[in-house]
């Protein structure tokens, strides 16, 4: 699919040193929008995430995901000869993102202090683990370990072993408070003319997260259990097994819905006023005998068939899917949620951003391949007769 015109952010030039999830992710949101976003790459070597995998004809998984619709430029910062060129990037740039390592765009000239009396306009993203100041700032920061230092894993898993999330939470927070914060700045620059630093930290995204069960544990007491797939201080809302053997998750979050479940679904009216179940904090109390009774009950019958009888009684409820499962799901294809960007292997299949879709346009433009767009780039601002030379030295 080509891009689409007329897009909040075309006229915006983003211009990214970014490697992994947490910056890629922002910036190709800011892309999905119609911004032009420049992917600043080492010359051979690239994004790392580039070599994650090869799951996806021949493409790494993580890079499919957030990198469509951006240009890569191979540019190898320690070079002297790069400066003119990134100096003539950030000449036409609105935004600068970066989630080097610790320190590392401070010591190559590209904080913001530096560089906004030159660019007065300019938005610089920072994106580290820890932020600036404080004993942990130099520390090296991955998902799995802010899941670990903000908390996360303390509430996730079972009673006997933490576990992380199946996806890249920390990362992903960080992405998208990126993604809010560099609008929010576009449309402050709009009203003031002059741009500004957005830090994000991947621990304060990760305990923006943790709100909750912080509050829950206020003032010393007992945090939200590791309660596996099963909801921590809500019961019955997790999985029960049906008679065929398939998982069937259910949620009840109020008494309205706790009585109905008991009249409709199981059948035992007289539930309603088993002390051990009168409401949701005696129910939590008693999961254990809660959770037999159901999966009893539940036994005489397909996992189907249990649905089906709870969207009956308009209980809330779900299948546990599969990843092949969600590549074939109804509900994504009957609101048309598909379609294919172009990459260097060829058409792939492609979700449409969220909020966007066949009749609100996104760009879907291709996923670039290492240095794809390096010489356009370089004739673009003035290099071309520079460029078999930049090429030769590694510099590009």
């Amino acid at each position: 699919m080509t891009a689409a015109t007329n897009l909040p952010l075309e006229g915006v030039t983003v211009v990214s040193l970014e490697h992994a999830i947490a910056a890629p992710l922002a910036t190709r949101h800011l892309a999905d929008q119609g911004a032009r976003v420049i992917k600043i790459e080492r010359p051979g070597v690239g994004d790392f995430a580039r070599a994650y995998d090869r799951r996806v004809d021949g493409l790494a998984s993580h890079f499919v995901w957030v990198n469509r619709s951006k240009e890569s430029l191979c540019l190898d910062l320690k070079q002297p000869e790069a400066r003119d060129i990134l100096e003539a990037i950030l000449a036409k740039a609105d935004v600068l993102v970066q989630n080097l390592a610790p320190g590392a765009a401070a010591r190559l000239g590209l904080s913001y202090d530096a560089l906004s009396p030159k660019y007065p306009g300019l938005i610089v993203c920072d994106i580290s683990g820890y932020g600036d100041g404080g004993p942990y700032t130099e520390k090296k920061a991955y998902d799995l370990l802010i899941q670990s230092e903000g908390g996360f894993l303390s509430v996730t898993g079972t009673p006997e072993e933490e576990v992380k999330s199946g996806i890249s939470v920390a990362d992903i927070a960080a992405g998208m408070y990126a993604y809010s914060g560099i609008l929010a700045a576009l449309l402050e620059r709009a009203r003031t003319g002059r741009g500004r630093r957005v830090e994000v930290a991947m621990i304060d995204t990760m305990m923006e997260w943790m709100s909750f069960p912080l509050y829950y544990a206020y003032k010393g007491q007992q945090p939200p259990r590791r309660s596996g797939a099963a909801h921590a201080t809500i019961y019955p809302y997790g999985p029960f097994k049906a008679g065929d053997g398939r998982t069937v998750m259910l949620g009840l979050q109020n008494e309205r819905e706790w009585a109905t479940f008991c009249d409709k679904v199981l059948e035992r009216p007289e539930l309603k006023a088993d002390p051990r179940f009168v409401d949701n904090a005696a129910r939590t109390a008693h999961r254990t005998e809660l959770h037999d009774l159901i999966v009893a009950e539940f036994a005489a019958s397909s996992a189907e068939a249990v649905i089906a009888k709870l969207d009956a009684a308009d209980i809330a409820n779900a299948h546990v899917n599969t990843m092949a499962d969600l590549w074939e799901h109804p509900q994504l294809k009957a609101r048309g949620r598909w379609t294919t960007v172009d990459s260097p292997v060829g058409p792939l299949p492609a979700l449409y951003p969220p909020g966007t879709g066949p009749d609100r346009p996104a760009r879907m433009d291709p996923i670039p391949a290492l240095g794809a767009h390096t010489d356009a780039i370089l004739a673009e601002l003035g290099f071309a007769e520079r460029a078999a030379d930049l090429h030769a030295k590694g510099v590009v």
